[in-house]
């Protein structure tokens, strides 16, 4: 029998593994899926349309998302403040993915 053998193989070391660290997460992919939605989206926004998650929660998960280069973070120097998050280049090349996944859970919907 030739081929691959679970036992010399490490999870780790796959592409799968790679993508996962950086979309793993309670929010994570919904913050994603609400970018590449809405396109461009300010905090306050995102925050209300996601529903349930803290500000706390939010703000984490997405300077993670910034730091892998998926999300860009652009500041106003205004007053009050303004915060606008959008998909990088990077995180725009998630789209298929993403667009996959909503078509599975239309064809696969329980009633």
């Amino acid at each position: 029998m030739d081929g691959r053998h679970i036992a010399d193989e490490c999870l780790n070391g796959t592409g799968f593994s790679y993508t996962l660290s950086l979309i793993n997460g309670k929010y994570k992919m919904v913050i994603l899926y609400t970018l590449m939605e809405f396109g461009v989206v300010r905090f306050n926004e995102m925050k209300k349309y996601i529903g349930q998650i803290s500000f706390k929660t939010l703000s984490a998960a997405l300077k993670e998302l910034e730091a892998d280069q998926l999300v860009c973070r652009k500041e106003y120097p205004q007053i009050p403040p303004k915060v606008e998050y959008s998909l990088t280049k990077r995180g725009k090349s998630l789209i298929p993915i993403l667009d996959a996944m909503c078509d599975w859970g239309q064809e696969n919907r329980l009633p």
